[in-house]
């Protein structure tokens, strides 16, 4: 059995490391052109080399997001970029035009995804694509299993799904809220979130949400397909996407770690342990989950209309770990860290285990040695700390709940 591919979201060069040291196959990233997710850091080409270079000394791949709906003026250099692309060591790229299937087709030998901005949920739509040269596509987010199943029968083209991260309250991201609010286009990456927001809800002239816990909004809650990973695999899926290029390292790492663990139990017959990883990913989840489509249309319960969500401090993440050099740990810090206090640290290779922070040193800006000072909350600084075990470099840093 061909094994299934595990494909995580990285919004900038770290995520993207961090992201495969955790177990993804693959990672989607966006460039600084032709991609949604504007508000992502996004990757110049050269960041791009860079990235390819690091997955495939690990002998996994890297896509590309070209998915914005393009206007006239977008259709300038895209030639160039493309070839850039593949010079880069691109995999494959996600679109949903045919104008740069087509393209992409005829200048490169890139792999050609076809993005859930398509909206991909019948068999017609599948033979078209495939028609087209594309090599995968990516179905709609309200494609349930059984439509999975038709669709693998029926078809030898790749599929890929959503299994982990935001929903959309429109049909795969098609939304036009966010164009009449604040004039930020969400199908060219400048999403403002406003189904997100909290609305009053009047009924004729009466105001129905007197009270602010009343207040309303039109999201979904978060997918999480933790526990359909084996009808996900028997059905034969061939890449799980998890969703989320905005998201934190913490997240990233928590996440693809609880889904790399099961997939493998699985293909080793072993125990799925979903409530070990359910629970390591409540340590970064932000937002109420659900099964979302999986199972056919929602009801109730797989949506957010109420505040009432339990939300982690931010302060639970709080560093990167850069590396291990003479007995001290070095970071990259996130929120503030204390001397002479217990943290968790969540591993790439192991279980996630307590270590004592001590002697705790920090280097200001163009400073040469490390000092004993107070350490501030200011992101990026650079810490160390002494330590006898080797804490590998991308261990997660945070607080024990």
């Amino acid at each position: 059995m061909k094994k299934v591919e595990l494909l995580a979201p990285a919004g900038n060069l770290e995520k993207l490391k961090v992201a495969l040291t955790y177990g993804a196959d693959a990672v989607f990233i966006g460039g600084k052109e032709f991609s949604l997710r504007s508000k992502a850091s996004n990757f110049s080409l050269e960041e791009i080399k860079e990235g390819c270079e690091f997955a495939h000394r690990l002998g996994k791949k890297i896509h590309v997001t070209c998915n914005i709906v393009m206007h006239n003026n977008d259709v300038n250099h895209l030639e160039e970029y493309l070839i850039n692309l593949e010079k880069a060591g691109v995999d494959a790229i996600i679109t949903s035009s045919l104008f740069m299937v087509k393209l992409c087709k005829k200048l490169t030998n890139m792999e050609v995804h076809i993005s859930t901005q398509q909206s991909i949920m019948n068999q017609e739509a599948i033979n078209f694509w495939m028609s087209q040269g594309a090599d995968r596509v990516v179905l709609g987010r309200e494609c349930s299993i059984e439509n999975m199943k038709t669709f693998r029968k029926n078809t030898p083209i790749e599929i890929e799904a959503f299994i982990h991260g935001g929903m959309c309250s429109s049909y795969s991201g098609k939304c036009m809220l966010s164009n009449l609010m604040v004039n930020r286009d969400a199908n060219r990456g400048g999403c403002a979130y406003s189904c997100r927001w909290m609305y009053d809800l009047y009924e004729k002239d009466e105001l129905i949400t007197k009270r602010k816990e009343d207040y309303f909004k039109m999201a979904s809650k978060d997918l999480c397909a933790l526990k359909y990973v084996p009808e996900l695999i028997e059905v034969g899926v061939d890449s799980f996407k998890i969703e989320g290029r905005r998201k934190a390292s913490n997240y990233i790492a928590c996440v693809v770690k609880a889904y790399r663990r099961i997939i493998d139990n699985y293909y080793l017959n072993q125990e799925l342990e979903y409530d070990k990883s359910i629970n390591d990913i409540s340590k970064c989840e932000n937002r109420l989950t659900s099964h979302g489509f999986l199972k056919g249309n929602v009801s109730v319960e797989q949506m957010s209309y109420t505040i009432e969500e339990t939300l982690l401090k931010a302060g639970e993440y709080i560093a990167l770990v850069k590396g291990y050099k003479d007995g001290y740990v070095y970071l990259d810090l996130h929120n503030k860290i204390e001397d002479n206090t217990k943290y968790l640290v969540l591993s790439p290779i192991e279980d996630d285990y307590e270590i004592m922070v001590n002697e705790l040193e920090s280097k200001e800006t163009r400073q040469v040695e490390y000092t004993k000072k107070e350490i501030e909350t200011v992101a990026g600084k650079d810490v160390r700390f002494k330590c006898d075990k080797v804490i590998p470099e991308y261990s997660i840093i945070r607080l024990i709940k």
